[in-house]
């Protein structure tokens, strides 16, 4: 998935290799990883999703801004070592920032649960994950991602489920994507995490 056209790029979780962690504790599905070809420690922006299997440390990312967003399973707790950092995330769709270089355990609340992640290279890279339940217009951030949460999502005559979404590096407004309703549905059926980035120049 790195690609460095300006165009959308579609992608499903369901076919991303599943990279397991070095202390055995879960796996992650890279969505995208900006620039192309940047790796663990040069990266300016990337996105994943993670699957928590075990308690263990948070890997330490010094200058690297974190958010993270349980999707599903029994839930996480997240500790600092001198307890400034004390939080569940149980909730679904809720996203919760943190420093990267934070010294931070992890604990399963039940079981094995998977999370959303953004990291932003700090003083390079700004923005956040919302949660949107509203049409959408991809590209209309200098560079950004979608991705399914809940219910089906159109844009044109392609069909978006849980786990799909569009990821662009360039901005270039394309045509919107919406939320497909059936008779009787409210936009509470469907979920998009959606996510605006900009490059900070200083």
């Amino acid at each position: 998935m790195h690609m460095s056209s300006d165009t959308l790029h579609r992608f499903d979780l369901a076919t991303a290799p599943a990279m397991p962690w070095k202390n055995g504790g879960g796996t992650t599905r890279e969505i995208v990883c900006w620039p192309p070809g940047a790796g663990i420690d040069d990266f300016g922006w990337r996105v994943s999703v993670a699957s928590v299997e075990q308690a263990g440390p948070f890997s330490a990312f010094p200058g690297i801004d974190r958010q993270i967003m349980w999707l599903t399973g029994g839930g996480l707790h997240v500790r600092s070592d001198d307890g400034a950092i004390d939080r569940v995330l149980q909730a679904p769709w809720h996203p919760f920032a943190f420093a990267g270089e934070a010294t931070l355990a992890c604990t399963l609340v039940g079981e094995p649960s998977q999370d959303f992640n953004l990291m932003l290279r700090r003083g390079a890279w700004r923005g956040a994950i919302d949660v949107v339940h509203h049409a959408v217009q991809p590209g209309a951030a200098p560079a950004g991602l979608c991705m399914v949460l809940a219910g089906t999502w159109q844009q044109g005559g392609a069909l978006f489920t849980p786990g799909q979404g569009l990821w662009w590096s360039a901005g270039a407004p394309a045509e919107a994507l919406a939320p497909q309703l059936a008779a009787q549905e409210s936009v509470d059926h469907c979920a998009l995490a959606w996510i605006e980035l900009q490059q900070v120049y200083e």
